[in-house]
């Protein structure tokens, strides 16, 4: 991936996870660069964010540990080219995170698609029990995917707001992260973008093992998966 890169790979990655991991914008990282003898465009780290945060989704995945069968859901808004759109994202009862998924819609279809691709990823399972609050998407994109056999007729769905607390404050780290951004261009790079925010928020809350060996920094994980020494 670094092939015809102007830059050495080690300096992409660490824009790249500097920026999907603290509340910096792509001037304030431009401005660190330049502290360290680096002239970057804030126009190429974005190029780099967009390119290399849903590569290290896609990498990282693998090594995600098991999270539990307690599910707590919900949906926070977040401004793509000017218009709110919704970001699912659900954690299990010891707040650890089970997915998420960004949709232009907050809906029955919406909802569904999301549990689907909580039910496919490989370190989820079946869940128990799911918490939500009282959006009535939520019992009708269930039942869909109980008559459809994807979910199992034995979960049970409680919507009681109480319960997702846990899932309310974890929007605030992603929140905090996005704020400097001052909303994205588009819904597809809000989407690349988000999908490295969370990532990162994983690594951070040690969800992460590579080949058992829990104890990596996440500057050592990441140099790894992407085949570098570090």
């Amino acid at each position: 991936m670094f092939n015809w890169k102007q830059y050495q790979s080690e300096i992409i990655l660490l824009t790249v996870r500097w920026y999907l991991k603290y509340s910096l914008s792509y001037r304030d990282l431009v401005e660190m660069m330049e502290e360290r003898g680096l002239q970057l465009a804030h126009t190429t780290i974005m190029r780099w964010v967009h390119e290399f945060g849903p590569e290290l989704e896609k990498r990282i995945r693998p090594y995600l540990k098991p999270t539990n069968d307690s599910f707590r859901t919900d949906e926070t808004y977040i401004k793509a080219k000017g218009q709110w759109k919704y970001l699912y994202r659900a954690v299990d009862s010891n707040g650890n995170r089970i997915d998420f998924m960004l949709s232009e819609n907050r809906d029955a279809p919406a909802a569904k698609r999301f549990f689907k691709k909580v039910l496919t990823s490989s370190h989820n399972q079946s869940p128990r029990v799911i918490a939500v609050d009282k959006n009535p998407a939520y019992p009708a994109a269930v039942q869909q995917l109980k008559v459809k056999k994807v979910m199992s007729q034995e979960t049970i769905l409680r919507q009681q707001k109480y319960l997702n607390n846990i899932i309310e404050q974890d929007h605030r780290f992603i929140k905090k992260i996005i704020k400097p951004m001052l909303g994205f261009k588009s819904f597809k790079t809000a989407e690349k973008t988000i999908a490295g925010i969370e990532i990162m928020y994983m690594i951070r809350k040690g969800q992460v093992e590579y080949n058992h060996s829990p104890a990596l920094s996440a500057v050592e994980l990441i140099n790894k998966l992407f085949c570098l020494t570090v």
